[in-house]
């Protein structure tokens, strides 16, 4: 008999309703607070009803991670189905929450064996959804945790992504720069280019002047590691899939696009850059 790999997230992955179903994904919700209201990620708050909301607060919100506990009950469910299936547990980068080391503490939880893999993704949002998509993937085609591990650390180094900021207001009100420099900022049409450095933590890239400028700047840079490879793309977006679609088109004139895919980027970027923000995600087509 062959027991399948299962493959476990958290719902900062971001990863479309339609992949989820279509691999058997399991994902463990974050919570995000709105003063005393609060709600499971994408379990009953939506991303359109997480960005109207966001629209009509002074405070942002938090969000708090699973507990040891919650990643707990689904390794023994699955153990329960099926106790000589492996899991392999992808989660949000340790640089930003403290979801990873939740995790690998609902593993040490287990009052039994299991062949529980737990990996830090160092990315957020669907730079590391589509690691766990991956996954999915490798366990569909029988491979063993080892093996999607590996794959896993290898692509993590050869994905590239860049968050496209279109307002300065969410980065000025989660303290992240001035009240000054938000409002220079905007006068100048400041559009700040962010991304994810190795340490998973996200860092400001360059502030271009102006949209176009901003994503011309972010191709030419795509283009440094990628030019001339046939690519796979994904493009989140802030509930407003016209504007993921445009920029899929424009990024169709200089890349040799394999698949796309969009996606809604959730509550926990969402909340440190507000809405219309556009995030790209790259990576070369496996061999």
């Amino acid at each position: 008999m062959s027991h399948k790999v299962a493959i476990v997230t958290d719902s900062t992955a971001d990863i479309p309703e339609e992949l989820i179903r279509k691999y058997g994904i399991h994902v463990v919700p974050l919570r995000v607070l709105f003063g005393e209201e609060a709600y499971a990620d994408g379990v009953d708050l939506t991303s359109e009803q997480f960005y109207a909301k966001l629209e009509k607060v002074s405070v942002l919100p938090t969000t708090s991670q699973p507990s040891p506990t919650d990643f707990m009950n689904i390794y023994n469910t699955l153990l329960d189905e099926d106790p000589e299936r492996s899991i392999v547990s992808i989660h949000l980068s340790s640089g930003m929450s403290g979801t990873y080391q939740s995790a690998l503490l609902g593993k040490s939880l287990l009052e039994r064996e299991g062949d529980i893999t737990v990996l830090d993704s160092k990315s957020a949002s669907y730079g590391y959804g589509l690691l766990v998509v991956q996954a999915a993937e490798l366990a569909e085609q029988g491979k063993s945790a080892a093996e999607i591990a590996a794959a896993v650390t290898a692509m993590q180094q050869s994905r590239k992504l860049f968050f496209l900021v279109d307002t300065l207001e969410y980065l000025q009100k989660g303290g992240r720069i001035g009240k000054a420099a938000a409002i220079l900022g905007t006068l100048l049409n400041i559009k700040p280019i962010l991304s994810i450095d190795e340490e998973g933590v996200i860092y400001a890239v360059e502030k271009v002047r102006g949209h176009k400028k901003a994503m011309a700047r972010i191709i030419e840079l795509f283009q440094q590691d990628l030019a001339g490879q046939r690519v796979n793309l994904a493009v989140g977006h802030t509930a407003d899939p016209g504007s993921a679609i445009a920029c899929a088109e424009q990024l169709r004139g200089h890349f040799t696009l394999n698949e796309v895919v969009y996606t809604n980027i959730g509550a926990v970027i969402g909340s440190h850059v507000g809405p219309g923000v556009i995030a790209i995600f790259m990576w070369p087509v496996p061999e």
